[in-house]
């Protein structure tokens, strides 16, 4: 448990310029907090979104994410409440192995090592590409081992979790925990593009055309629309977080979903109620390079972290769907003017 932490000290969020990273760093700052806000710089003024989660919620401090261990390993960082490892490249299409393993298991390796001298707890973004195809289940508690990822980003997510559960890790934090994340949507994704959550996607389809496109199932015994994902809100996401650095969690892994699949003609319906339109879905077919590697069905096993003190109930996708789509018009209508 994290009994020890100063919380009046500053804490660490990498990848703060993106997604889930910048909506935990200005819920801190917001809350009163000192962040020291860790991206590639110019990324928080470049994207619009993401400026405007820190109107009057300004970083303690921004660093470049090459900088961050030799700033944390010196004087000048003084004391550290937190390290949230956020940051990294998410892009499921990318299959340059050894790049992935630099920026994504390398690089929190390097930052555990940090965390581990300096006893400063340490909470990292893992995902639920680790569990592959989903045969073997969507469940924390198995040894990771017995899953296969069906890509190289899922393979470098995996080999830190193996390595972080490993029983001949000398050093370790004095708390730590990893989160895998299932389909997390919310404002403060559109810049991740073609990496967006299809929530994101279907509220830009429906202004640009009126229409939503949905992949057409290829599968026997699921119909069009019927393939099914644990979609979780994002401010759901900071929640866990936050309880896990302010009251503790036991040092381990944990699903991050809402342990409930919907599908995604569910989605796509919850986002035209959302805008208040009528639907309307047409089906296309699943480009060929990745129907192979296509998940028809995720769910997270949310049973650990309910036993291990975090029992608060999750937004519903319709709620969700309200809630993100009044954020994103109001800063579609601040663009426009």
């Amino acid at each position: 448990m994290n009994t020890t932490a100063n919380h009046n000290s500053p804490v660490v969020v990498t990848g703060a310029a993106g997604f889930i990273g910048a909506r935990l760093a200005s819920r801190i700052t917001l809350d009163g907090g000192q962040v020291i806000a860790v991206d590639e710089t110019p990324h928080f003024e470049a994207r619009a979104e993401i400026a405007s989660l820190f109107q009057g919620a300004s970083p303690h401090r921004i660093i470049g994410m090459n900088e961050l261990p030799d700033w944390l390993d010196s004087p000048e960082s003084g004391e550290i409440s937190g390290i949230f490892h956020l940051g990294a490249c998410t892009d499921t299409t990318e299959y340059d192995e050894k790049f992935l393993d630099k920026v994504n298991t390398a690089y929190t390796r390097r930052l555990w090592d940090v965390a581990a001298r300096r006893k400063i707890p340490f909470l990292y973004a893992s995902s639920a590409a680790v569990y592959g195809d989903g045969s073997n289940g969507y469940d924390d508690e198995k040894p990771p081992g017995e899953y296969k990822p069906l890509n190289p980003y899922g393979d470098s997510k995996h080999r830190f979790d193996i390595w972080a559960l490993g029983e001949n890790i000398k050093n370790r934090p004095p708390t730590w925990a990893g989160f895998r994340f299932f389909n997390v949507y919310g404002f403060g994704e559109a810049h991740k593009e073609k990496m967006s959550s299809v929530f994101y996607q279907a509220f830009v389809q429906i202004l640009d055309r009126g229409e939503v496109s949905l992949f057409r199932s290829h599968k026997q015994g699921v119909a069009d629309g019927h393939q099914s994902r644990d979609f979780i809100y994002v401010e759901d996401v900071v929640k866990v977080l936050l309880h896990a650095w302010r009251d503790g969690l036991p040092n381990n892994i944990y699903n991050l979903g809402t342990g409930h699949a919907r599908t995604f003609l569910d989605l796509a319906n919850a986002a035209f109620a959302a805008m208040g339109r009528a639907p309307k879905i047409k089906f296309i077919d699943t480009p060929p390079h990745i129907r192979s590697r296509y998940q028809y069905f995720t769910e997270a096993k949310m049973d650990k972290l309910n036993r291990s003190g975090y029992t608060a109930p999750f937004i519903s996708l319709e709620n969700g769907a309200k809630l993100y789509w009044e954020r994103l018009k109001k800063a579609l209508a601040t663009q426009g003017n």
